[in-house]
C-alpha cells in the first residue's frame, strides 16, 4: 500500500479533503517546498507569497509582502478559501503569524476545513528568535550544548571580564535574529572584547544584539537534522550537511549557504540514534511538558564532537539550501504530513526516503555575500536532457525574462549513488546555465569525494 493510501486508511477520508494552500516566502527553500506540495493530490491550489520565478511554475505567486502586518494575508485567505498556511522563513514566525491567524479564526472562522498554520507560535519561535531562550530551554532539559553565559548592557563589565578569562577561540552570538550574521568566532581576546563592545554598546546588529550570548567554541563537523512535529510526536526527515563559506575548502566569508549534501555519510545509524535519544526526544518532550504549542518544523543545527552530538542552534523552520536536498529525498506526501501535524496525528504517519545521495550546488551573484548587482538575464534554465532539479532563489520575471534578483540566485540538485556522482551531475547542469558574474563552488561535498 502506498504511503498516501495508508495514511488515508489510518485517518479516514474526512481528514484528507483537497485543500487550497498558501506558502509564505520567496527563496530556494520555498521553491523546493512548493514543488513538493504541488505534487500532492491533496493540493487543489497552491499560492506563494511573494514567491519567485521558480515558484510560479508550481502555483500562483501573490504580490503580498510577508511583514509584521498580517491583515493583507488574512484578507487573501478569506477571499481564496485557504485551508492551510505553510511558513517558509523565520521572521513571520518570530513576529507571531501563527498567533495572529489562530486569533483571527477564533474571532471569525475561515472555512470548515481550516487546518491552520504550519509553524510555531511566537513564544515557541524564540527557540530561533532568542539564543538565550534556546540555551535556557536546553539547560532545563539536559540537552547537550556548549557552555555559555549571557550579558546585556547592564552587565557589560562582568561580560568583559568573563571574555578576557575565557579559553580561545570564543563564540559571540547576538541574541536575536540578525539575518544569519549575528555569530562571530574570535581567535583572540582583543578581537572578542572589541566585537562584544560593538554588539552591546554600538548596536552592531541592532535590536538583535541588545543581549549577547558568549559560548565555548566546539571543534567538530556540523550537520543539520530536521523533524516535523505536532508538539507531542514527530517524524524525522532526511538529514543534511550544508556549506556556508563562499570559498572552496570552506574559506572566506560566511554566506546563507553554497550547497548541501544528503544523506550525511558520517551520520550512521548509531550516531543518529544518539541524536534522537539525547536531543530530539528531550526537545519534543520539553515542548510538550512545558505546554508550548508547536506544529511545524524544527531544525537542529548540530556538531559532532568526537562521537558525540551537541546542539549549536535551533531553527523553527527548514534550512536553505538544505531543503533543496531534503525535499527531493522525501518520498512521503508532504501535505499528508502537514495535515497530520495540524491535527496532532503525526504518530500514525511514516517517512519514506530515497536512498540515493542528493547534492545541491548554489549559484550566486558576483560580489556576494558583499555588494552585488541584480537584473541580469539567466540563460540555459530549460534543459530537457537533465534529471536535475533547478530551484530558484533570488530570481524574478522582467519583460518575460528570468533575471537575477538576489545574492543566492539558484540551486541545482542532482541524485547519484555517491556524493561525487551527484555533485558532478549538478555541476554539469550549471555549466549550461549562465548569467553575468555567476559564481559557484566546485567542491561541495569535497570531504566525502570518492573515485567514480
Amino acid at each position: 500500500m502506498r504511503c498516501f493510501d495508508k495514511a488515508i486508511a489510518n485517518f479516514g477520508h474526512q481528514f484528507f479533503q483537497p485543500m487550497n494552500i498558501l506558502l509564505l516566502g520567496s527563496g530556494g527553500r520555498e521553491h523546493a517546498l512548493a514543488l513538493k506540495i504541488s505534487q500532492s493530490p491533496l493540493c487543489t491550489q497552491l499560492f506563494i507569497a511573494p514567491g519567485n520565478a521558480g515558484t510560479a511554475q508550481c502555483g500562483t505567486n501573490v504580490s503580498i509582502k510577508v511583514e509584521k502586518d498580517f491583515k493583507p494575508l488574512e484578507d487573501f485567505c478569506r477571499s481564496n478559501t485557504i485551508h492551510m498556511i505553510v511558513v517558509g522563513p523565520e521572521d513571520p514566525l518570530v513576529n507571531g503569524v501563527y498567533d495572529y491567524f489562530k486569533a483571527a479564526h477564533m474571532a471569525n472562522p475561515f472555512t470548515d476545513g481550516w487546518l491552520g498554520v504550519i509553524g510555531p507560535g511566537a513564544y515557541a519561535a524564540q527557540l530561533e528568535g532568542s539564543k538565550a531562550f534556546a540555551k535556557e530551554f536546553m539547560m532545563r532539559h539536559n540537552i547537550p550544548t556548549a557552555a555559555y553565559k549571557e550579558f546585556t548592557a547592564d552587565t557589560f563589565e562582568e561580560g568583559k571580564h568573563y571574555i578576557l578569562n575565557h579559553s580561545l577561540p570564543i563564540v559571540l552570538k547576538a541574541d536575536g535574529l540578525a539575518a544569519g550574521k549575528g555569530v562571530i568566532i574570535c581567535q583572540n581576546h582583543l578581537e572578542a572584547v572589541t566585537e562584544y563592545e560593538m554588539m552591546l554598546q554600538h548596536s552592531k546588529f541592532g535590536e538583535a544584539s541588545k543581549k549577547v550570548v558568549v559560548e565555548t567554541f566546539l571543534t567538530g563537523i556540523e550537520l543539520s537534522v530536521f523533524v516535523l512535529t505536532d508538539g507531542k510526536d514527530y517524524v524525522l526527515l532526511p538529514e543534511a550537511k550544508d556549506y556556508k563559506r563562499i570559498g572552496e575548502g570552506d574559506t572566506g566569508l560566511n554566506t546563507g549557504g553554497m550547497g548541501a549534501v544528503s544523506p550525511v555519510p558520517f551520520a550512521d545509524a548509531a550516531f543518529m540514534q544518539k541524536i534522537e535519544e539525547r536531543i530530539i526526544k528531550p526537545t519534543i518532550n520539553g515542548l510538550h511538558n512545558e505546554k508550548i504549542e508547536y506544529r511545524g518544523f524544527i531544525f537542529f543545527g548540530l556538531i559532532k564532537v568526537g562521537d558525540e552530538p551537541f546542539v549549536i542552534e535551533y531553527n523553527c523552520r527548514m534550512g536553505d539550501p538544505e531543503t533543496e536536498v531534503v525535499m527531493p529525498r522525501l518520498q512521503s506526501d508532504i501535505v499528508v504530513l502537514f495535515a497530520a501535524a495540524a491535527k496532532s496525528e503525526l504518530k500514525a504517519t511514516q517517512i519514506i526516503k530515497d536512498s540515493r545521495f542528493a547534492v545541491t550546488v548554489v549559484a550566486v551573484s558576483g560580489g556576494y555575500p558583499g555588494d552585488f548587482l541584480k537584473g541580469y538575464e539567466i540563460e540555459g534554465l530549460q534543459n530537457p536532457n537533465t534529471q536535475a532539479l533547478i530551484f530558484h532563489a533570488g530570481t524574478a520575471m522582467e519583460n518575460d525574462k528570468i533575471v537575477t534578483n538576489g545574492g543566492r540566485v539558484l540551486a541545482v540538485t542532482s541524485f547519484g549513488n555517491t556524493v561525487t556522482e551527484a555533485a558532478n551531475a549538478s555541476k554539469e547542469v550549471l555549466k549550461g546555465i549562465t548569467f553575468k558574474k555567476m559564481y559557484y563552488r566546485n567542491d561541495i561535498g569535497y570531504e566525502f569525494n570518492q573515485p567514480l
